[in-house]
């Protein structure tokens, strides 16, 4: 793939060949590669969705890894959250998806990505009108940082590990502690 010499439009970043090696983003229309997620990331994303998808409201269901447009107007934001919550009619449609589409954003922390999860993602998903913005770290015990959006600004409601409840944007129980890495176990999910 040759490598863009302007910034892109969102019709140029959806006619870009089909490249699994990497996962790209546009960025205020700068194309952004970064490499695919290590398998324990991997893995904490589909425990994440797991856990989501036996709280979440009927009517409603979490993906991992998908396109979001953020902004469509030149020059376009194109972002990949790790996990996002939408409405299961939106998830089925097979239309493009929109942040307004979307009830909750989530990044899991990578080497790498916490500037651009914590600063970034944060003022773009704001921007965006996406109502909650949560931030996993799981380098040791998972710990989570919830923001819900306030006035166009996300506001962090939770800051901790162990068990997260929340009525924002829906009554959730999660129990962080299921998202951690197994050890000495030999039994599968």
């Amino acid at each position: 793939m040759t490598w863009p010499d302007h910034l892109m439009t969102l019709e140029e970043f959806e006619q870009l060949p089909e490249d699994n090696s990497r996962r790209y983003e546009l960025q205020e229309g700068v194309l952004q590669a970064t490499p695919k997620a290590i398998s324990y990331h991997q893995l904490v994303i589909k425990r994440l969705t797991h856990a989501l998808d036996k709280v979440l409201p009927e009517g409603w269901t979490s993906l991992p890894e998908s396109e979001i447009v953020l902004a469509e107007r030149y020059p376009p934001t194109v972002r990949i959250p790790d996990v996002v919550v939408l409405s299961e009619d939106r998830a089925e449609d097979g239309t493009k998806l929109y942040g307004q589409d979307v009830a909750l954003a989530v990044e899991v922390l990578s080497p790498g990505s916490q500037r651009s999860d914590n600063l970034i993602k944060r003022a773009e998903y704001a921007e965006a009108g996406i109502p909650a913005y949560w931030i996993l770290d799981v380098e040791s015990r998972p710990k989570l940082a919830a923001n819900v959006l306030v006035d166009g600004v996300y506001k962090e409601i939770f800051n901790g590990a162990g068990v997260f409840l929340t009525e924002q944007p829906f009554d959730l129980r999660i129990d962080l502690d299921v998202l951690r890495k197994r050890t000495g176990s030999s039994k599968r999910e």
